[in-house]
Order: structure tokens, then C-alpha cells, then sequence
């Protein structure tokens, strides 16, 4: 029988040097999609999957992260006093039990694979997820719980996969899989940022994973990879010959890569045509912006 999944990791010590001026001050996870942060959307999508402790990994000035999670008793108040339920129970979905979420620091910027090691202490000897905030997935079933309901027949670790031109397979880990195993493949081998020539396959490796807490013990031993730095990869690539082995589960969903300019705004737009409060007036917006812009051509 399979270990529950009931921890998970977020990596959120990065600078967000890409969103610069903006991230001098504010955490990238902070950033709005909308009217939620980032870290809102990863946090929901942990609890449909049945997460119960959270475990953040930090960073110096990523305080006002750890503060969007306390409780904010003078704007409760002021919300209830006017007689803005509706608002008062989107702010009470922000609060987190006290001692479900736990803050480590990553001292050193070293990689993934070391901001996952950090944990160690607070994962023991159970398998977890890891979810990458930048990564925003629209699904009908969110992502993480899609994973955790395959990883419930396989065991072992596993990693979220989607489907990339072939042309862009040198921005992704790629993986070399079994052929006709559905929705949840076998992993055969992990090739990080192959040219498009030596890639084993079109499926990439996207921001969510559970892993055997044998991970943690590769990540002990690993060396600096790519860049320098501890990859995750790596770490994870040691599983697949062990008896747990490694499995990729092409999820059902839109991932957007909210850590890039073009990502976050493409972001933006499916979000708010998602609203149905928004989706008329934004989209009649969107439509005379094209008009307009295809009139100056």
C-alpha cells in the first residue's frame, strides 16, 4: 500500500531577478494573477490534493510572503463591520491552521536540488510533493491531485509531463519513456535542455513532483550539475532503477510559466476571460485592442 501524500515543498527562495523593478520589494510569489497571488493558486491546488503540512523554502526579504498567511484581525473586523461577508470569506481562505506551514532557509542560492534538500528534517522518511509556484496549471482537476491519485497505483517518484514542440525541447528536462503505458508512463531516462536532435521523446518535465523520501538521501551525495548548481534531476534520475522506480504522468490542463514576462501576462488574459464577473468586459477590451492594432498594420 502506498504512503499518503501529505507534505509538500515550495521552493520560493529566488530573487525573481526577471520581474525586476517590481520584485525589489514585493516576492515574486506575491504577484497577482487577477486578484491572487501565485502562491495562492499553488497553495489551493496542494489542498485539493489533500496536502496538510506545507513546508516553504526561503529566503532573506521574502517576509511579506510569510506574512500574506497570518490572519489580519483589524481588516476582519473592518469587513465585518460593513457587511462585506463575501470579502470576508476570501480573505479567511488565505489563512493557513497555525503550525501547518513551516519557513526554512536556503542560505545559498544552489539549485533546486538543494532548495528541496533543505527540507530534509521536516519531510522524514515519507514521500512528498514539491510544487513549483511559478508553474500556474488551469485544470478542471488541479494537477497536483490527478498526480497523487496515479501515484496511489505506481508508488515510486513521479513527475508531472506535458507534451512541447519539439523545437523547445532544450528549455525542459525531457524524458525517455515506455511506449504505450497511457496517461502515466514508465521512465526509462531524464535528459536536461537536450537539443531537439537528441531528444528521446517530446514530453517535458513541468513544476510539480512527488518523490520517495530516497531522494532526499541522493541529494545528499550529488554533485553540482548544470550551471553549477544541485539539480533535482539528478537526484531523481537515481530512482529510476531502483525497485520504486520513476514515473511521468501527462497531466490533463494549461500550464502557464508564470516566471517569465510572457508566460505571467498570457497568465493574465485566460484567468480574467475566466471570470465570468470579467469575462465580457475584458474580452470586449481584448477584441478592440486587436481591432485596433490590426487596423494600424
Amino acid at each position: 500500500m502506498t504512503t499518503r501524500v501529505t507534505k509538500a515543498v515550495f521552493p520560493v527562495a529566488g530573487l525573481g531577478t526577471r520581474f525586476l523593478p517590481a520584485t525589489k520589494s514585493v516576492p515574486k510569489e506575491i504577484m497577482t494573477l487577477v486578484d491572487k497571488p501565485l502562491i495562492q493558486y499553488a497553495i489551493d491546488e496542494a489542498r485539493a490534493a489533500g496536502i496538510e503540512e506545507f513546508i516553504f523554502v526561503t529566503a532573506r526579504g521574502k517576509s511579506a510572503l510569510e506574512d500574506y498567511f497570518d490572519h489580519a484581525p483589524e481588516l476582519e473586523t473592518r469587513l465585518a463591520e460593513d457587511g462585506k461577508d463575501q470579502l470576508l470569506d476570501v480573505l479567511k481562505s488565505t489563512y493557513m491552521p497555525s503550525g501547518a506551514i513551516a519557513y526554512i532557509r536556503q542560505h545559498q542560492a544552489m539549485g533546486l536540488g538543494h532548495a528541496v534538500w533543505c527540507a530534509r528534517n521536516l519531510i522524514g522518511d515519507e514521500p512528498f510533493a514539491v510544487i513549483l509556484p511559478d508553474d500556474v496549471i488551469a485544470a478542471e482537476k488541479p494537477c497536483l491531485q490527478q498526480m497523487v491519485e496515479a501515484h496511489r497505483e505506481t508508488g515510486g517518484c513521479m513527475v508531472a509531463a506535458m507534451e512541447v514542440p519539439n523545437e523547445r525541447t532544450s528549455s525542459y528536462g525531457v524524458l525517455d519513456v515506455e511506449a504505450g503505458q497511457g496517461d502515466t508512463m514508465k521512465v526509462r531516462g531524464m535528459v536536461e535542455k537536450p537539443k531537439p536532435a537528441d531528444a528521446p521523446s517530446n514530453l517535458a518535465v513541468i513544476g510539480r513532483y512527488i518523490l520517495s523520501p530516497q531522494v532526499m538521501q541522493h541529494l545528499d551525495s550529488v554533485e553540482k550539475g548544470a550551471g553549477g548548481e544541485i539539480q533535482l534531476t539528478d537526484a531523481i534520475a537515481k530512482e529510476i532503477d531502483s525497485p520504486r522506480g520513476v514515473f511521468g504522468h501527462r497531466f490533463s490542463g494549461e500550464r502557464y510559466d508564470c516566471g517569465s514576462k510572457a508566460g505571467f501576462l498570457q497568465a493574465t488574459v485566460a484567468f480574467g476571460l475566466a471570470r465570468d464577473e470579467l469575462r465580457d468586459e475584458f474580452g470586449q477590451y481584448l477584441h478592440e485592442m486587436m481591432a485596433i492594432r490590426n487596423a494600424a498594420q
